[in-house]
């Protein structure tokens, strides 16, 4: 393990955490770590935004609830939201905190997808959820708020899910899934693109913070039900062609450099790029996984961890310039 260079104040908050006790990930049943991570990221406090309201639509395995963020002024961008948490974790509740964050720093309405979870849904349940919900936005994003402009978003296994949209986006000749929506970004903040990637970062922080490799193998294990769904570039992004990347939504990808999925962000960047796609990349110094949902909290004092307060400000500044 290595996390020297750690930010301080972050190291701080990590030290809180695991002064409560809680097993890693993978150690935990999956109802108790669902329990736990919704307990760690939900807040009765919130950011102020317009609106925050819960619909639903039909998908494709039955109703898909999402919750809308609507900024003050609208009409506005729209950003659609997948939360991370392992294709196993999360709720509307644990992002909501980053979703009224995402709507008032870029003055977008935010919608939130509750896709379906592995492992009793595996791949590729939430694949298909997180398409039809850019698909029921698109035909709805008027009476959302929003003024035509649409985009993606997603944290660790849900910036997986907004590259597989976007990807889904840029087919001519799409393996399952067909969206005709032209999306102005993908915004994938630290996202997982592959399950055995081997990495420099995979090795200097196997043991987190936050975040282990050990978390990584047992999420994809559950989420890739079927061995053969790992050369599936809507599973596994970084499987994914260049001429089918070259027609992908320009990106921004985040990741901090204490993170073990700093490398394949860094290498999905990086074919990105070399396929044409404009991409702006962050690799925040000194700051682990999960870093955008520490950079403040919803009181009206500043307390949360201010190098992940800049790392968050500079990487939605260009998610703005895009949307």
């Amino acid at each position: 393990m290595t996390r020297a260079a750690l930010d301080p104040a972050f190291a701080e908050a990590v030290a809180e955490i695991e002064a409560l006790g809680v097993p890693e990930w993978h150690a935990l049943a999956t109802a108790d770590a669902r329990r736990v991570e919704d307990e760690l990221f939900s807040t009765d406090a919130h950011l102020p935004v317009a609106r925050a309201t819960d619909l639903g639509f039909d998908g494709p395995g039955g109703r898909v609830p999402v919750r809308v963020y609507r900024p003050e002024e609208t009409p506005a961008p729209t950003l659609v939201f997948y939360h991370g948490g392992g294709w196993q974790l999360g709720t509307l509740d644990s992002a909501d905190g980053i979703c009224r964050r995402l709507c008032r720093r870029l003055g977008a309405v935010v919608v939130s997808v509750d896709y379906r979870l592995a492992p009793e849904h595996p791949f590729p349940a939430a694949v298909a959820d997180a398409v039809a919900a850019v698909e029921w936005v698109d035909g709805v994003v008027a009476d959302l708020g929003g003024d035509g402009s649409v985009g993606v978003a997603g944290t660790s296994a849900g910036g997986n899910l907004a590259a597989a949209v976007a990807l889904a986006a840029a087919a001519d000749r799409p393996l399952g899934f067909d969206l005709d929506v032209d999306l102005a970004v993908q915004a994938l903040f630290y996202p997982m693109l592959a399950p055995g990637f081997d990495g420099d970062s995979r090795q200097e922080h196997a043991d987190g913070p936050l975040l282990t490799v050990r978390d990584v193998r047992e999420f994809w294990r559950t989420y890739l039900a079927n061995p053969a769904d790992a050369a599936n570039p809507y599973a596994v992004p970084l499987q994914a062609d260049e001429r089918v990347l070259s027609s992908v939504a320009p990106a921004v990808v985040a990741v901090g450099s204490h993170d073990p999925l700093r490398s394949e962000a860094v290498a999905y960047a990086r074919r990105l790029r070399a396929a044409g796609v404009a991409v702006d990349e962050t690799v925040a110094e000194g700051l682990p996984h999960g870093f955008v949902s520490f950079a403040d909290d919803a009181s009206e004092e500043e307390t949360g961890v201010p190098a992940a307060e800049r790392a968050s400000d500079a990487v939605l500044a260009d998610v703005d310039a895009r949307l």
